[in-house]
């Protein structure tokens, strides 16, 4: 079964189970500044589990683009990846454990969908604490379905709960699915979950079932919740017997590619394989972020510290494959003709790849360039040490030394081994070790602030800023022109963050013009109102819709103002205050570049 199949089939099903599809969302979350991407197909579904009604009603489907960042360093064995794809399913106050066990047991193995043998899958339920009982329920509808005991797993919270992301919130047991790939059982104690890689995790059902509140109970919710996800990528590697992820025809098209341009062939050499998997994984993430609609460029802070260094990585494995030699001026990059083939495999989900492909081609030919001549830098610093490193009678350069060519220059620890190789020396690897892994730590410490979640914040300081976004966006298009189009925003509860299509500076002027307008905007104590519309229907009276953005075909629209006369409206999915009177007073802090026809707003209320 293809990649295409699955996902067709997966929401053919679900459609034919009352479910409505939505589409996935973009890689860069809206308003949420604890995540730097979508890293899981519930994501953009968070406010609607927490309670929001959503426009398509209370059974959805669709399929996501996820980016997960925390095993960048792993992607290479055969299994990890950095972009992958996830299929959804969600009950909004509708059917709870029955109603999506029963669902999932059909979809897995009736021959008209996915065909599995019962006897080849296993399911694991929430063992059961001091603090919430054992899910039995969950086993009993399993039981009911056909799964002995042999194949149903009682397991602890670290295996079989979610949530709350915060300190409290919605959060309940979970139900997973698992194929058996192995011959024999590894012994009388295996089962589903087992660590010994004869069982493989194909499908997650989360039951949000409990409210953990302030004092630390677990309270149960009137409106319960079900959210799962099936990864694509797993799937199809597993109903297709592969041994990995990238034995499969989704990634047959892309290493081919990289096979041609570094004339190798796959499964020749263990460290070469690696260096494919790694070219495949990055440039897939590094095509699909710079395609996104939100249109994030390399940098070196958040998301586009993230493309960057996926970038940087893949080039880096390009020159191991030798696909690229010392860093010549004028060495055409080898990315882009890959990135081709990929948007030509991928336009048809993913149309906007090939919306965007002179972005992603032009992104992608720019960084390699720049990288190339980060190298030359590292080459030429590495040259200025060699006189004093030859002097040591070891022939060893300090792992500081090596760890400073890193840091500094970007320049990768195993090009520096090489040129100590050229020149008779060895790398005090040790030293490089414990310096990089110093340099993780404080990475992480800073990144725990940015990753500690995933759950918008729907407090009352943001959901001001996020109204305020509104008003700054029909300001701008007032003050510079209807061309004025969102690329982005970011909302914390200190300030908002606002990116803009426009192709130069504002002046002091316009930037006190928009300041003015928004001020009496807020002035003025305008009504926030909200209504279900056809998309059509809401353009046609007026309402802004972002352009690139995939919407349903019921959306809500915010209207600032009166009906008939009002000064924004904008296809959105809240929150927002119901006056503007309550803002505050709104200050421009900065107004400065962001990429390449991109402005950014940092702003403030008072």
């Amino acid at each position: 079964m293809t990649a295409d199949e699955l996902r067709t089939k997966y929401v053919e099903f679900f459609v034919s189970k009352g479910h409505v599809q939505i589409q996935g969302k973009s890689l860069l979350p809206d308003n949420d500044p604890t995540v730097l991407f979508t890293t899981a197909g519930m994501h953009p579904l968070v406010p609607y589990l927490l309670g929001e009604e959503h426009p398509a009603g209370k059974r959805l489907v669709d399929y996501q683009k996820c980016i997960r960042t925390g095993d960048i360093d792993s992607v290479g064995d055969t299994s990890h990846l950095t972009f992958f794809e996830m299929l959804g399913n969600w009950s909004l106050g509708d059917y709870f454990k029955e109603g999506a066990i029963e669902m999932s047991f059909e979809f897995l193995t009736s021959p008209k969908w996915l065909n599995i043998p019962p006897e080849k899958l296993g399911v694991t339920v929430f063992e059961g604490d001091d603090a919430v009982p054992r899910d039995e329920e969950s086993a009993t509808v399993w039981k009911k379905m056909g799964i002995p005991v042999n194949r149903l797993a009682y397991l602890p919270r670290a295996d079989n709960w979610w949530g709350p992301a915060g300190s409290t919130g919605p959060c309940g047991p979970d139900s997973e699915m698992f194929y058996y790939v192995g011959e024999a059982p590894c012994g009388p104690e295996c089962k589903p979950g087992c660590s010994c890689g004869k069982w493989l995790e194909i499908w997650n059902d989360v039951f949000m079932q409990y409210n953990k509140n302030a004092a630390g109970e677990y309270v149960p919710l009137t409106r319960t919740c079900v959210d799962t996800g099936m990864g694509i990528e797993r799937t199809v590697t597993i109903l297709n017997g592969k041994q990995s992820v990238y034995d499969t025809e989704i990634f047959a098209p892309i290493r081919g590619a990289v096979e041609k341009a570094a004339n190798y062939v796959y499964g020749s050499d263990s460290e070469k394989d690696k260096s494919v998997r790694i070219i495949c994984d990055h440039l897939r993430a590094s095509t699909f972020i710079i395609g996104d609609p939100k249109a994030v460029s390399p940098s070196n802070v958040g998301a586009g510290y993230v493309l960057r260094r996926l970038i940087r990585r893949a080039v880096r494995h390009g020159r191991k494959l030798g696909i690229i030699g010392q860093s010549q001026q004028g060495e055409a990059p080898f990315l882009p003709p890959i990135a081709e083939v990929l948007i030509e495999q991928m336009k048809g989900p993913y149309p906007e790849l090939l919306e965007n492909r002179a972005r992603i081609i032009e992104e992608l030919n720019r960084e390699e360039q720049k990288f190339l001549e980060t190298l030359q830098k590292g080459e030429h610093e590495f040259e200025k040490l060699l006189p004093n490193l030859l002097k040591d009678p070891r022939k060893i350069m300090p792992g500081r030394l090596a760890f400073k060519l890193y840091d500094t220059y970007g320049f990768p620890i195993e090009l520096t081994e090489e040129l100590a190789a050229e020149n008779g020396m060895k790398v005090n690897r040790q030293e490089f070790d414990e310096a990089f892994k110093k340099h993780q730590e404080l990475s992480r410490a800073g990144s725990e602030q940015v990753f500690k979640g995933g759950l918008q914040d729907h407090g009352e300081t943001t959901t001001k800023y996020h109204t305020a976004t509104h008003l700054l966006h029909q300001a701008l298009r007032t003050v510079l022109g209807e061309h004025i189009a969102q690329k982005g925003s970011n909302i914390t509860a200190e300030r908002m963050r606002f990116d803009f299509a426009h192709p130069s500076a504002m002046s002091q002027e316009e930037i006190k013009k928009v300041e003015d307008i928004v001020n009496e905007q807020i002035q003025k104590d305008l009504p926030v109102s909200m209504e279900v519309m056809e998309l059509d229907a809401a353009k046609a009276s007026g309402a802004i819709a972002l352009f690139g953005e995939k919407y349903e075909s019921q959306v809500r629209v915010y209207t600032i103002g009166l009906p008939d006369v009002f000064f924004s409206k904008e296809v959105c999915g809240g929150p927002h205050v119901e006056r503007t009177g309550i803002l505050g007073k709104f200050k421009i802090q900065k107004e400065q570049s962001s990429s390449a026809g991109v402005r950014r707003i940092r702003a403030v209320l008072g």
